[in-house]
């Protein structure tokens, strides 16, 4: 079920309805249900996949309690008589034998999450497509890679005794699978969201109200703007666009994935507020952004603190690490101190880039990001030394120069996307050196990708309405807010006017029915 859908609106609007009039103890219940019944319509051919990740974490983390229920039983008991090395000794075999539970949860769920990716690529798609291995021919199953994250995230607080383990297997069930997170996130931590699950919610007509608005903005990018310009973005791919054609498609595609992956995340954060449940932020207005760091501080900020957490921090500080560390220091002085970081953040982008995709442009991608973090890194001295020279950042224009700098380079690196030959990128790449062809931009080329001057007037107005609502959100916050203490009149309004444009100006594709989300892919 697409969250584009009107099944789903329906769905959602049933949902809400039962949600408030249930007795209150009984809502987490109804939430897994409804995020069941939302992962079956994808499919039941998926529903394997979900349960056994569900229940591979809650036995891993069950026989981790239990391991450490029994230390803390055999400790006290033998206060008196154990040694501290005997207490620390036992402590490490614990240890070890939680080590060895997470380990084997780990490398079942990754290792599923791995087999169903690499079915999407050849020469695998085509093996399990065919012959004895068509049973295999399933697809991605819905959100498995949201899901898995967050599961296998849980798993590791509980070895590190960060959050203490869900005893319930239900409420774990809807911690894994909770239905506005499954199409593209965010990721959220246990200790975070599993509270809001489970607590009773009274009803809250402003939360609602902001939740439903929220959504209305989140159909607002995806079917005006990202499912208009998808057709556009389709046709630059084609190998005669090149030149300033290519430069167009990668601000054409800037603008799709923006559309889409946020609005995604509008309608699935939207919903959980009208349902009392505050989801972690993803986006912060990334195309504000200044340099590559902040960009990456602003863009999938779930995905970005995943990875920090538990792929960034635990190679950095790792023993090897530090011994890398002593001993780059002393011949390469303060790079070879900084060299365990370094080495550190390309392990986690070389596992941003596979949880992406495991063909080569997206190891690409993550290695272009990479790149350009560790070499703006290793230059922010000259930086300084150059800004205190010529004194730009005192200057009006230079900010809006900054921004403009970072949204051309995050969109030359983020259009590998489209290229799983990476080979035609940089070819593509190369042509913005070799061809100038300025003239597409006005002599008809553009009306023949698939969109009419209407669809360009369109576009126009609603970017420049995104860009003045995050401008205001940059500078004054919440525009919700801002809306709830004006004049009701004034405000409903406005939402009413936002809802006529999503029906009469939405691109709806064949049937009526929204294109899939892009990161549905991932």
């Amino acid at each position: 079920m697409q969250i584009t859908s009107f099944g789903f609106l329906l769905f959602a609007a049933l949902l809400l309805a039962v949600y408030y009039l249930i007795p209150k103890r009984a809502q987490w219940a109804l939430l897994l249900a409804a995020s069941y019944c939302f992962y079956l319509w994808a499919g039941i051919e998926y529903l394997g996949f979900i349960l056994l990740t569900t229940l591979s974490t809650y036995a891993a983390t069950m026989a981790m309690a239990a391991r450490q229920e029994k230390q803390e039983k055999f400790l006290a008991e033998n206060k008196a008589t154990i040694s501290r090395e005997e207490r620390k000794a036992y402590k490490a075999s614990v240890k070890r034998a939680n080590r060895v539970y997470l380990i084997i949860c780990l490398v079942l769920n990754f290792g599923i999450l791995a087999v169903c990716k690499a079915l999407l690529i050849e020469p695998f798609k085509t093996a399990a497509s065919a012959g004895t291995f068509s049973f295999l021919s399933l697809g991605l199953p819905l959100g498995i890679s949201f899901y898995m994250f967050q599961s296998m995230g849980y798993a590791v607080d509980v070895y590190r005794q960060t959050v203490k383990p869900e005893r319930n297997p239900f409420k774990l069930a809807l911690f894994v699978s909770f239905f506005p997170q499954l199409i593209q996130g965010p990721i959220s931590k246990f200790g975070q969201l599993a509270p809001q699950l489970y607590s009773p919610k009274k009803f809250d007509g402003k939360q609602l109200s902001f939740g439903l608005q929220r959504m209305l903005w989140g159909y607002f990018k995806k079917l005006v703007i990202a499912d208009r310009i998808a057709a556009a973005v389709f046709a630059l791919r084609g190998p005669e666009y090149t030149g300033v054609a290519f430069f167009v498609l990668t601000v054409f595609y800037a603008i799709q994935i923006y559309g889409d992956f946020t609005g995604g995340i509008d309608i699935a954060v939207g919903l959980a507020q009208a349902l009392g449940i505050k989801l972690p932020e993803n986006f912060i207005r990334p195309y504000f952004s200044k340099n590559i760091a902040e960009y990456w501080r602003r863009w999938h900020i779930s995905l970005g603190e995943w990875m920090k957490d538990y792929i960034f921090y635990p190679i950095s500080v790792s023993q090897p690490m530090l011994k890398l560390s002593k001993a780059a220091r002393k011949r390469m002085g303060n790079f070879g101190k900084r060299l365990p970081v370094y080495v550190a953040s390309v392990a986690t982008w070389l596992v941003t880039g596979i949880w992406h995709g495991l063909t080569p442009n997206f190891i690409v991608w993550g290695m272009l990001n990479c790149f350009f973090i560790v070499l703006s890194e290793e230059c922010s001295g000259l930086y300084e030394k150059f800004h205190g020279r010529f004194h730009l950042k005192e200057k009006k224009w230079y900010g809006g120069f900054e921004i403009l700098r970072m949204f051309i380079l995050m969109n030359l690196i983020r259009i590998v996307d489209l290229f799983p030959r990476v080979g035609d990128y940089f070819a593509r790449m190369g042509s913005l050196f070799t061809t100038f062809n300025f003239r597409i931009l006005w002599d008809g080329t553009m009306l023949q990708l698939g969109l009419s001057a209407l669809d360009y007037i369109i576009l126009a107005g609603g970017i420049v309405l995104i860009f003045t609502v995050s401008l205001i959100q940059e500078k004054k916050g919440s525009v919700r807010e801002l809306l709830w203490q004006k004049n009701p009149v004034l405000r409903y309004a406005l939402i009413f006017a936002l809802l006529v444009i999503v029906l009469l100006m939405g691109s709806y594709g064949f049937g009526y029915d929204a294109s899939g989300f892009i990161y549905n892919a991932f």
